[in-house]
């Protein structure tokens, strides 16, 4: 009985640290540092191509894909509550 209830205790705290790592991976995903982070190296790497490729206009031009990825974040309620009653009916 007591060997049952020390595996089940080992069960649970293998659960909790689960968890702890799930909300953790969570946490990160919607994070605005992990927005803006990826934001920024998005910028960078369109400046850095337009410079190679000869592009007029780098530092604008290259906040098209940093607003797409920003836009792609975004849960965009109009749309998500559209969303939602059309998949519920």
């Amino acid at each position: 009985m007591e060997q049952q209830i020390e595996k089940l205790k080992q069960e649970v705290a293998c659960i909790i640290e689960r968890n702890k790592r799930v909300e953790a991976d969570k946490a990160w995903e919607t994070s605005w540092f992990r927005v803006v982070s990826i934001m920024v190296l998005t910028y960078i790497f369109a400046i850095m191509f337009l410079y190679f490729i000869h592009a007029n206009n780098i530092f604008l031009n290259a906040l098209v894909p940093v607003i797409g990825f920003f836009l792609s974040t975004q849960s965009l309620p109009i749309i998500k509550n559209w969303w939602i009653n059309k998949f519920l009916k």
